[in-house]
């Protein structure tokens, strides 16, 4: 089949991996969030990650894979579940951390000597990894500590026509890959994610939170413009702040899953409409209930609960 004659899908296949071999930066689904990615071994093409997003230089990033039988040539999974794991739950919403081979950049590991693999379980990922045959270093495809983005149009808006975006649809999970970290004596949990909690620990017994530098575990993340409130009440709170004069809209907690697939797009919405305050209702803290809520915190730092800030100003005072 010639180019003129192929589809549109795989004409714009061929074009992200031609960008990656030069060097250049692609926009591409996964089932988690849309990433920004680049060819995991060019150094420089790396670095254009970071300056695309206004991301700090010691911020690690996730290197996906095509398959499992990558792995070796990335982690040292000796003496470790890695293996294990990922002939569980890859393709899947699962980083691994685990030390890092020889050769795998700096810019990738944010110097650490750890560095973070998972195998995205999109077809459009997994057709684009195929192609290109080698790992894609890929942070979400927003300005740092922003909303993350679920929908292609979202990665236009935030960076804008230059960036190539390979549109794959909406994202199925919604939430960014839990991330289990294997490089020391015990696993430890470094972020909750689309994938729950419990599923790792029916193998590898109690997770406790680990220390490790990872993607997406500063205090203050994943940040609309709106300002958001946590509460326990969220008719309550609302209408104390309608009370106040105040544009308020509710993000109410329903099936975890269907919370999770639709959290981001929320938020990016609530920006959209100029909602003065966004009042969440928080998951029950299970399963994907644990992402969802990790999500809403960092994205509500440092507001309080029942006291929303806005450019650290109580927002009935604008």
């Amino acid at each position: 089949m010639t180019p003129a004659e192929s589809s549109p899908a795989a004409r714009a296949l061929d074009e992200a991996v031609r960008l990656l071999q030069n060097g250049d930066l692609v926009a591409f689904p996964t089932e988690t969030v849309y990433g920004l990615g680049a060819a995991a071994r060019d150094p420089l093409a790396v670095r254009r990650i970071f300056a695309a997003k206004g991301r700090p230089a010691d911020h690690p990033l996730i290197v996906h894979l095509p398959d499992a039988t990558a792995l070796d040539a990335w982690g040292v999974t000796e003496g470790t579940a890695a293996v294990a794991l990922a002939d569980r739950f890859w393709p899947g919403p699962l980083t691994l951390v685990l030390r890092r081979r020889p050769g795998v950049p700096d810019e990738v590991t944010g110097g650490l000597d750890t560095v973070g693999l998972r195998v995205p379980a999109h077809p459009v990922a997994q057709a684009l990894l195929r192609a290109f045959g080698d790992g894609i270093a890929a942070p979400s495809a927003n300005r740092f500590g922003r909303v993350s983005p679920t929908l292609a149009r979202h990665v236009r808006e935030e960076l804008g026509p230059d960036v190539f975006v390979l549109d794959g649809g909406p994202c199925a999970v919604g939430v960014e890959s839990t991330i289990v970290d294997l490089s020391g004596p015990t696993p430890t949990l470094l972020r909750p994610g689309g994938l729950p909690v419990e599923a790792l620990e029916a193998i590898l017994g109690p997770l406790p939170p680990g220390g490790t530098r990872a993607p997406g575990t500063l205090p203050g993340h994943y940040s609309p413009r709106t300002s958001l409130l946590l509460s326990s009440d969220a008719d309550a709170a609302a209408a104390r702040l309608v009370g106040k004069g105040l544009r308020v809209e509710i993000l109410r907690g329903t099936d975890e899953a269907d919370h999770a697939r639709r959290l981001y797009a929320e938020l990016r919405r609530m920006d959209e409409l100029g909602v003065d305050v966004l009042v969440a209702e928080l998951a029950e803290e299970r399963g994907l209930g644990r992402a969802i809520n990790d999500r809403l915190r960092r994205a509500a730092w440092p507001h309080t609960d029942e006291a929303p800030l806005v450019d650290g100003h109580d927002p009935s005072e604008r």
